[in-house]
């Protein structure tokens, strides 16, 4: 068993391990056991940070999609020009992809998308990194209604790749691919005309 730590310790170490295995298995595979399991400790201290799988999931959704959020937010604050902002917020992602591919297999999943519940937290992290996506565009006169829905189509492209980049393991750098994927973003972006 691992020695005595720290509730958030403790806590933290659950959900680094509760991400990988429902990574491996899946939600519906993966037993509170086998977390318990894998983190070394018993199922009742499990019990004592997590009510139920579900919650211990939910949290696991949270924190992913934080971290995620957070990364993008960071990245594109300090860039000096709109076309960096693209440039700096894909390469945020694409790094988060590459060095978190539990965390992408998990908030992207397909399982997340049948449970209402699970959906909604996906959702919202897509909702939000789509909201500071859309404050980014600028294009005078373009709606704010417009940049949101053109933002998700953004979301979706940097999903979409990642999905095909991480399951044919194309062996591409990160940033490499980031750029190329930017570029093609802000060639849409600069002929943005509002109607």
């Amino acid at each position: 068993m691992n020695a005595r730590l720290p509730a958030a310790e403790r806590r933290h170490q659950l959900l680094a391990t509760a991400l990988a295995t429902f990574a491996e298995r899946g939600y519906h595979q993966a037993s509170m056991n086998d977390i318990a399991d894998a983190a070394g400790v018993t199922k009742p201290v499990l019990y004592q940070h997590f009510g139920s799988k579900r919650e211990l999931f939910l949290e696991v959704l949270r924190e992913v999609g934080g971290e995620l959020r957070q990364r993008v937010r960071e990245a594109t604050i300090g860039a000096p020009s709109p076309h960096q902002q693209v440039l700096r917020g894909f390469e945020a992602w694409f790094r988060w992809v590459d060095e978190q591919r539990d965390g992408f297999a998990v908030l992207f999943d397909g399982e997340v998308r049948r449970d209402a519940e699970f959906l909604a937290e996906a959702s919202k992290v897509q909702r939000q990194i789509a909201d500071l996506i859309a404050d980014l565009i600028a294009v005078d006169g373009l709606s704010e209604e417009r940049r949101r829905l053109l933002a998700y189509g953004i979301v979706g492209l940097g999903e979409s790749t990642c999905r095909r980049w991480l399951a044919k393991e194309i062996q591409l750098d990160a940033d490499h691919l980031a750029a190329q994927v930017a570029e093609l973003a802000w060639a849409g972006l600069r002929g943005l005309r509002p109607e």
